[in-house]
């Protein structure tokens, strides 16, 4: 009926390595009831290869974290992942996709060790004698490849003494060279967590660190400030030619810098009436880039002309002009773009340009009203016919079908929930049968109690049925965690004085 996952690298959402691997609650309750071989096999595969497709934006580390607690399992395999040869091997970014999940994971670890979701910043320099996690984590912070990451762990799990003691050996690992001094500074203003490098800044007992670090920030500084002096960028009596030809050279540039939405908000600043028509001919001219900007600067101010221009840029076959052209009609709150999403919903298939019917979808989805809920439950259904349960375009058709209450959803919602590999779309996918489906509180609200997204778990904790024994049970649980994150135990806690 519909296209399934097409991501080789996930196992079925019917076995427990896939259901790990999504980071679904029932991965966790089925690896629990699973004989315990099994169950850390499937938990050390997702450890060891991330099965998550954006890093960023996806939770995990929680989620492996307390399920290795709960099996007790061994850091053996973290261990010897971090310590293989091949990580001196990668580089800074293919050094975070390779170990970035397994540090979170200790850094977790870590906390639970010490018996604290809070860094024991005034604990006493024995205080990591037992944590084994915390050791790995100085370990690799002083030899690894994804040193910052780590080092980023420990800044909030860490004592003062014991992060101390790693400055020599990091800031070894940059020469006393002005390349080296540069490269440091940039490490140091990178820092997700700054911690470490003020206590080595003041640390005492080493003097010449301190000097160094102090030396290479105030050099950092100067530096941005001269850059910030010399930008390349509009100024002020630009007119609205330069700007789009700014616009342009950026993007003739190699490799390309794409300059329109900067250029968009420097045309709001100088644009008057009276160049609307040069505004005009840049949105139907061949220059790419000053045609998006001149596109986006019109939709935002809800130019009479920019619908047609959009529909046109539309079917343009560069994907540099079409994509920001759809960009900019998404941008648009207009009652004529909401009108004219609705006459572009309704159009028969494939009689638009590639990409429009998808936008004009979209916009009824987060703007429009009950009468627009069955175009936005036919483009729901197309797109998982047609792209899967992993399509982007699902995301706000999903949120769509929630925000209307669009029951008859519920079915195709169940389908997205089961087999996405993204948690943040089966959170929202959650979020949506909490409004559509009737069976959702003494159903799937339950095994959201124990998903690795914070939003997930939130959205159970407000509606899960509480006849379930072990629904009561997890809630007390989430509320005593010091890792949990504040809005779920809000939200349990709420669900617990009832």
């Amino acid at each position: 009926m519909f296209v399934d996952s097409v991501d080789s690298d996930i196992a079925p959402s019917g076995t427990l390595l896939g259901l790990l691997q999504r980071g679904r609650g029932d991965g966790t309750l089925h690896a629990l009831a699973a004989p315990r071989s099994e169950a850390l096999a499937a938990l050390r595969h997702c450890l060891l290869h991330d099965p998550r497709r954006d890093w960023q934006v996806e939770h995990r580390s929680l989620y492996y974290a307390r399920l290795h607690r709960d099996l007790d399992a061994p850091l053996d395999d973290l261990e010897r992942h971090l310590f293989a040869p091949e990580d001196a091997l990668c580089g800074p970014e293919e050094a975070e996709a390779r170990t970035g999940l397994a540090l979170s994971v200790l850094g977790h670890l870590a906390s639970y060790a010490a018996g604290s979701g809070e860094h024991p910043a005034g604990a006493e320099p024995s205080a990591a004698a037992d944590n084994a996690p915390l050791r790995l984590l100085r370990r690799y912070a002083t030899v690894g490849a994804n040193w910052q990451w780590a080092l980023d762990e420990l800044a909030v799990r860490d004592d003062d003494a014991g992060l101390r003691l790693l400055g020599p050996a990091v800031l070894s690992r940059f020469p006393q060279t002005p390349e080296g001094d540069a490269e440091l500074a940039a490490a140091a203003r990178d820092a997700f967590e700054p911690r470490p490098w003020r206590l080595w800044a003041e640390d005492p007992a080493h003097p010449g660190q301190a000097e160094r670090l102090l030396r290479v920030q105030e050099r950092g500084s100067f530096d941005r400030w001269q850059r910030q002096l010399r930008t390349p960028g509009p100024r002020p009596g630009w007119s609205v030619q330069e700007i789009l030809d700014w616009a342009q050279d950026g993007y003739e540039q190699h490799p390309r810098l794409h300059r329109e939405a900067p250029a968009a908000r420097c045309l709001s600043a100088v644009a008057g009436p009276e160049d609307r028509p040069l505004l005009l001919a840049a949105a139907r001219g061949p220059r790419e880039a000053a045609r998006c900007a001149a596109l986006r600067h019109l939709a935002d101010h809800d130019d009479p002309d920019v619908l047609d221009l959009i529909e046109h840029a539309a079917a343009d076959p560069s994907p540099d002009v079409s994509r920001p052209a759809l960009t900019a009609f998404a941008r648009m709150r207009s009652a004529a773009a909401l009108a004219r999403a609705r006459q572009w919903a309704a159009a028969p298939e494939n009689s638009l340009p590639e990409g429009l019917a998808s936008a004009a979808a979209e916009m009824l989805a987060c703007r429009g009203g009950a009468s627009d809920a069955d175009a936005v439950l036919a483009a729901l259904r197309r797109t998982v016919r047609l792209e899967g349960p992993d399509s982007p375009a699902l995301w706000p058709l999903v949120d769509g079908a929630g925000r209307l209450s669009i029951h008859c959803a519920a079915p195709i919602l169940r389908h997205i929930y089961r087999e996405t590999a993204s948690s943040q779309l089966r959170g929202r996918t959650a979020g949506a049968l909490s409004a559509t489906d009737p069976s959702f509180a003494a159903g799937f609200a339950i095994e959201c109690l124990w998903d690795c997204e914070e939003s997930t778990r939130e959205v159970a904790a407000q509606h899960a049925a509480t006849g379930d024994d072990r629904v009561v049970e997890r809630l007390r649980r989430l509320a005593a965690d010091p890792a949990e994150e504040a809005g779920v135990q809000s939200a349990v806690r709420g669900r617990l004085a009832r």
